[in-house]
């Protein structure tokens, strides 16, 4: 594969994925790595001049009247990133850590951090041989950035704590630095804070959630649509003039992949003439409420990319002259680490994902219950009552659901302060984005137990077929899932299920 050459300007979200799942080798864009040698030449005359700057001749945090001068600076650096390295519980997924450090890579490579190049080279390297920091989970608020999270990534770049090897096991840092000929780094000035001071945790876990998400509801338009067959329902709701009437963007393009997933369907031709007039909420109302999910991750979308290619450290190194080597600049210190935008784009997208599976539930529960799926089997079940088919599947989504709604409650709008009461307002990011991945995993598992049900159904109407696009969609649920001729343990099913759904599998048959 390609290298991906970082500069801080133009990285993508699917970038992210190459890198942090498929191992993309990364390397240091050649302009930005000028870019980034004028910012340092900035920090160095600083240094040299013994000039006041906050967290390079000083302190951090409440600290930062106290200033630090000569051989100190340098013991500063391990004494920052050593302090700040106390994170507790579940360490991030691998390829949470390795987005984590390409993000933190690329917004130092943007020029506006004044660290060396050779920061930047040395996680690029660990991230091109497989040297992954063992980052706990937890221990962020948010502001000033993920300092916990991304300290024990510094801390493994200083050879020191521990890093995850490929079997999941803790191996020493210095250890796993050497076995991949690595050098572990000596901090110079000002390169701990860069370090430490981002946005990189939320972010690396808000941009991977992002790219599930949108798989998630490309699935469930196909899913949705397969259980509105199956339940005998009609399209004349996704009509492309009612969509035109309210132009949400997200609705209307769920709307065309439902007419177009139902398009010359026999079983939808088969009730044409029937009495009924209009569907319920759950099937009639697929593009209003997938259309917002649609649309909530376009607005996800932008600001994930927008932080993903923006320098959130402090203080930041501005250039006088953008051609010139001279040391000549402004440090100037603010507030870019602040993790709310973030934060509220993590929040945002749990209530849309919330939604997504709630409402794939209740499409579950028309599917299964005797009172509501006409024609076909209670809980589409065999010889229901010696068989109890799909009953409980529907309450293991009842319970995912409802864990979601929890889950779902928004972590920015909370705050406590840190740091002696200099850092009095926070965003709390970090929480948000440890909630949202189980919020993920609930809503595909909601959506699995959805199509497994839904495969059922379309089994039941035969010799009627459902459209060809939903042939395949039923066949790739059937490529790891069997019909139920009689009951059996369910759980291995769904979890096949949710991995054809993560693999973008069902999601594929709207191409």
């Amino acid at each position: 594969m390609q290298a991906l050459h970082i500069s801080g300007n133009d990285l993508t979200l699917e970038a992210v994925r190459e890198v942090a799942a498929e191992k993309r080798p990364v390397l240091l864009a050649p302009d930005a790595r000028e870019a980034v040698g004028r910012a340092r030449a900035v920090v160095d005359k600083l240094v040299a001049n013994n000039q006041v700057s906050y967290a390079i001749t000083t302190g951090v945090g409440r600290l930062s009247d106290v200033r630090i001068a000569g051989e100190q600076i340098r013991e500063l650096q391990v004494n920052l990133i050593r302090s700040h390295a106390v994170g507790v519980g579940e360490p991030l997924a691998t390829a949470e850590t390795r987005a984590m450090m390409l993000l933190r890579a690329n917004s130092l490579s943007k020029g506006n951090s004044g660290v060396r190049a050779a920061v930047i080279d040395t996680i690029c390297e660990m991230l091109n041989r497989g040297v992954t920091p063992m980052v706990p989970s937890q221990g962020s608020v948010g502001a000033s950035g993920d300092l916990a999270p991304l300290a024990h990534l510094a801390l493994a770049l200083m050879g020191e704590g521990e890093c995850i090897d490929e079997k999941g096991a803790k191996v020493a840092s210095a250890e796993a630095l050497k076995a991949a000929q690595i050098k572990p780094v000596v901090l110079e000035a000002k390169e701990a804070v860069s370090l430490i001071n981002g946005t990189q945790a939320m972010l690396a876990i808000g941009a991977l959630s992002q790219l599930a998400a949108e798989r998630l509801v490309d699935s469930a338009d196909v899913i949705g649509a397969m259980a509105c067959d199956a339940l005998q329902g009609t399209n004349v709701a996704y009509d492309e003039r009612i969509q035109q009437a309210r132009p949400h963007a997200g609705q209307i393009k769920s709307a065309a992949n439902l007419r177009r997933l139902l398009e010359e369907s026999e079983i939808r031709y088969s009730h044409r003439d029937c009495g009924r007039v209009q569907d319920a909420y759950s099937l009639r109302c697929i593009p209003q409420v997938h259309g917002a999910v649609r649309d909530t991750l376009a607005h996800c979308r932008a600001v994930f990319e927008t932080e993903m290619n923006s320098a959130v450290d402090n203080p930041l190194v501005f250039v006088k002259n953008p051609k010139a080597m001279d040391g000549e600049g402004e440090v100037l210190s603010g507030g870019n680490f602040h993790g709310e935008p973030v934060a509220f784009a993590l929040d945002f997208l749990a209530i849309a994902l919330s939604a997504l599976a709630g409402i794939s539930e209740r499409r579950l529960e028309r599917l299964v219950n005797p009172a509501l799926n006409e024609g076909l089997p209670p809980f589409l079940a065999p010889g229901a009552g010696l068989n109890s088919g799909f009953m409980m599947p529907q309450v293991t989504a009842a319970a995912l659901v409802s864990e979601n709604k929890v889950l779902a409650h928004p972590a920015s709008v909370d705050s406590i302060t840190t740091s002696g009461n200099k850092e009095d307002f926070v965003s709390m990011g970090m929480t948000a984005a440890n909630k949202l991945t189980r919020i993920v995993g609930n809503t595909r598992n909601t959506l699995a137990i959805e199509a497994m049900a839904a495969a059922q159904a379309l089994d039941f109407l035969a010799p009627l077929k459902t459209s060809k696009p939903l042939q395949r969609a039923h066949a790739a649920i059937r490529s790891v899932c069997a019909t139920m001729q009689q009951d059996r343990v369910m759980y291995p099913d769904f979890a096949r299920i949710a991995e054809v759904i993560a693999s973008g599998k069902l999601a594929a048959v709207l191409e």
